[in-house]
């Protein structure tokens, strides 16, 4: 018997059907991939098994019998814990990492209101001894990168007993040795007969981890894939065309140099190491995290310092101090986790499609400070048509789009107006394999501009650039593009 089945679940937000005659069956000790592409309904599906949303028909079976969770803390009370791939809600700015582990308990009571630091300590210890992750467990939760609070989610979520584990993008953030770590404690959950829901555009992670691959297209079933899985096929069939199809063409390096960066240390002792980029290039720096991409990105942008060096930007010195002076200079950036770095918060005003790609620009656009809205409104049409945004409107909320389509807002938004170098910090977290690809095909369309790119997977770094460069220890070693993935897949291993 099935440790959950779901059967012929439908569901339709107004017009949108969301969910149609989808069927998925999961048994104990399973790990079981969900493909899609963005907006294929795998969200909503995991919000129903969650007990977020209810279906307009079909219905939920537990060990066999009806399951109706009416909030996610019914479904986990169930043994049904998810692992969302947004990091924003696992803890509280001001508490310490241990705090965040410990939440939930603190939340359902099984945690004493009055404990002592070092209780806390200790009970938050034991989760990660039984994990197998190393946290600081004593620094501020804000301080943490996205690695490391996806870490935080993955090990609270642990703690709680499930018997069903739902993971949403869980590697998205992770370098490869911290992957393998979490491939080995999920081994270790089927292995104790618990049930993996597995959700990723990442075929690696798949390959590595599923024991079988079901495929929604649409809001409905149109694959089920068992090992050993044509991965291949699963992609087309996901996407509902030729994967071939859909590569982009390559561009040449005959274009002016637009930037140059010459003795750069990004910290005091590191290596120092040239870049140049071309109009019309597209390059790509890959690395595992923590070797200085993000870091070098954000100086580029204004966000921080290099240590030393040059920076040349159409032939003149290149020096922000501030994102406004690298936006008034023609250099923008697309950071790491576009839900805290480009997103408006879903209840403030201003976090509609238009109003997200207008926020950078309202100086210029409105200089007398009265917002009128229709230049918004304008852009966000042209880039709805022009990048496939799947949205109601420029109206619609970013926050209603799906993680593919969020994230051609945030590049539409530095396509409003002409800049010289387009920075994306990790642009294809959370993006399935068709909407990276629509994705690529916009940054690929601008000539008269050079991108730079940051990627923890040599995979995405090959499909996209130009030119790929390793970054090591905070320094850039440049070659040819498979010999640099190449390189670093020895340093991250399989």
């Amino acid at each position: 018997m099935s440790f959950l089945r779901a059967e012929n679940l439908s569901l339709a937000f107004g017009s949108t059907q969301a969910l149609k005659d989808v069927s998925l069956s999961l048994d104990a000790g399973e790990i079981v991939a969900l493909m899609g592409a963005n907006g294929a309904g795998k969200s909503t599906l995991v919000k129903i098994l969650s007990g977020i949303h209810r279906p307009d028909s079909g219905r939920l079976l537990l060990d066999g019998q009806p399951y109706t969770p009416s909030n996610p803390a019914d479904a986990a009370a169930n043994g049904v814990v998810t692992v969302h791939q947004s990091t924003d809600v696992i803890g509280v700015p001001g508490l310490r990492v241990a705090d965040a582990l410990l939440l939930n308990r603190f939340v359902d009571g099984r945690q004493p209101f009055f404990v002592s630091r070092r209780s806390i300590h200790r009970a938050a210890a034991g989760i990660l001894a039984e994990t197998g992750f190393n946290l600081p467990l004593d620094r501020d939760f804000a301080d943490l990168g996205t690695a490391d609070r996806q870490m935080v989610a993955i090990a609270r979520a642990l703690s709680n007993k499930a018997r069903l584990l739902i993971l949403d993008e869980p590697t998205a953030s992770l370098s490869g040795r911290e992957a393998e770590r979490l491939y080995a404690i999920i081994r270790r959950l089927k292995t104790a007969g618990i049930v993996v829901l597995y959700i990723s555009h990442r075929t690696a992670d798949l390959a590595a981890l599923a024991d079988r691959v079901a495929v929604l297209r649409g809001g409905q079933n149109v694959g089920d894939f068992r090992k050993p899985v044509d991965f291949n096929r699963a992609i087309e069939t996901m996407m509902g065309r030729p994967l071939a199809a859909a590569r982009p063409g390559r561009h040449g390096q005959s274009g002016d140099i637009v930037f140059k960066a010459e003795g750069v240390r990004i910290l005091p002792d590191s290596i120092p190491f040239d870049l140049t980029l071309r109009k019309g290039e597209v390059v790509a720096i890959t690395g595992v995290l923590g070797a200085g991409k993000s870091r070098f990105m954000q100086a580029l942008f204004g966000l921080g310092r290099l240590a030393s060096g040059r920076l040349m930007l159409d032939g003149m010195a290149y020096a922000p101090e501030t994102p406004r002076q690298a936006i008034a200079g023609g250099m923008v950036l697309a950071a790491e986790d576009r839900h805290r770095s480009s997103l408006m918060p879903s209840d403030w005003p201003g976090e509609s499609i238009a109003a997200t790609i207008g926020l950078p620009h309202l100086k210029r656009w409105y200089p007398s400070g009265l917002i009128f809205g229709d230049r918004e409104k304008r852009e966000a049409r042209a880039a709805i048509t022009r990048l496939g945004i799947k949205a109601a409107g420029p109206n619609a909320s970013v926050w209603s789009l799906s993680g593919g389509n969020q994230q051609k807002v945030v590049i539409a938004r530095w396509e409003a107006e002409p800049s010289r170098v387009l920075l994306l910090d990790e642009p294809f977290q959370g993006v399935d394999v068709g909407a990276r690809q629509e994705i690529i095909a916009a940054i690929r369309s601008h000539a008269d501009r050079a991108t730079l790119i940051a990627t923890s997977d040599p995979e995405e770094a090959l499909e996209v650039a130009d030119r790929v460069l390793v970054m090591d220890r905070h320094t850039v070693l440049e070659g040819p593009a498979h010999a640099a993935a190449d390189d670093l897949q020895e340093k991250i291993g399989p």
